[in-house]
């Protein structure tokens, strides 16, 4: 192709205004999408929790237009909406990139659970989801697409990942009711990107995933873990136009890990140890 022919748009992001709320640095899920979305030829409007957040960023995302929300706080929510209207900005997609769950004894039986850990968890990483959305839905287009991100399952009692699956199984139910509700009035669709292990400084800090990270990557068939920007690309594609026809689902990324638990070097090496 010579450099005078036209380079085509396959994605159809080009011109498109994106909110991508969630980023705290370089390798989150959040900025992998933004910068994909920006290859793509889309305006990205980031949103970040704190003035601190900001700051921090500032040379990560200078140049590029920040609004601080707290998703805990609805006044923030309602403060957000109403400064993207006030500047008449049109949003293509959203980008719900966001949770939260406060371990300070380290992981503990489920069933240990205090109710102050789980209902702001459910807030922050779960209900989030919807009220943004309602505080926006009068500058959505009227086929927007809006993305969170989940994980892989939440039907597996992972240890390492403490009490978020049941939040995640919140968020994910959350999008066939948001479809269904904005269907009357736009053709707003509502996914998610389901992913596996990632190697994110969010999931460092919690307390036995590196350990899960590690036998992920035994257990995936091409012996190497899921990339961030795998997820993101999927986020991407929901984004677009390219997934008008899908909606109220979540995309598994996780490379083939849930297909492959027993394979049969994994279990050899298992049984072998238990013999030792």
């Amino acid at each position: 192709m010579s450099d005078s022919e036209p380079v085509f748009d396959f994605l159809g992001l080009s011109g498109k205004t994106v909110l991508v709320m969630g980023v705290a640095n370089k390798k989150s899920v959040a900025f992998r999408i933004a910068k994909i979305l920006e290859q793509s030829g889309a305006e990205v409007i980031y949103s970040v929790r704190s003035e601190a957040r900001n700051e921090s960023l500032g040379k990560l995302l200078n140049g590029r237009r920040t609004i601080v929300c707290d998703v805990e706080r609805q006044t923030e929510i309602n403060a957000l909406a109403k400064t993207l209207a006030d500047d008449k900005v049109r949003l293509s997609g959203l980008v719900h990139s966001i949770a939260y769950a406060d371990y300070p004894e380290g992981i503990r039986p489920f069933h240990e659970t205090t109710r102050s850990q789980f209902l702001q968890a459910m807030d922050i990483s779960a209900y989030s989801l919807t009220s943004i959305c309602n505080a926006l839905k009068d500058i959505f287009e009227p086929d927007a697409s809006v993305v969170t991100i989940g994980i892989s399952t939440t039907r597996m009692a992972s240890e390492s990942y403490g009490f978020m699956a049941p939040i995640k199984a919140a968020l994910e139910s959350s999008l066939a009711f948001l479809t269904k509700s904005f269907s009357r009035f736009s053709e707003v669709r509502f996914n998610s990107v389901a992913a596996g292990l990632l190697k994110t400084s969010a999931s460092a800090g919690i307390p036995g995933y590196v350990d899960s990270y590690l036998y992920a990557e035994k257990v995936i068939p091409r012996g190497r873990a899921v990339e961030t920007d795998e997820v993101a690309s999927t986020a991407v594609f929901l984004l677009s136009p390219r997934s008008s026809g899908v909606t109220a689902q979540s995309i598994v990324v996780d490379a083939g890990m849930s297909i492959n638990y027993f394979d049969a070097a994994i279990v050899g090496a298992v049984t072998a140890a238990e013999v030792d």
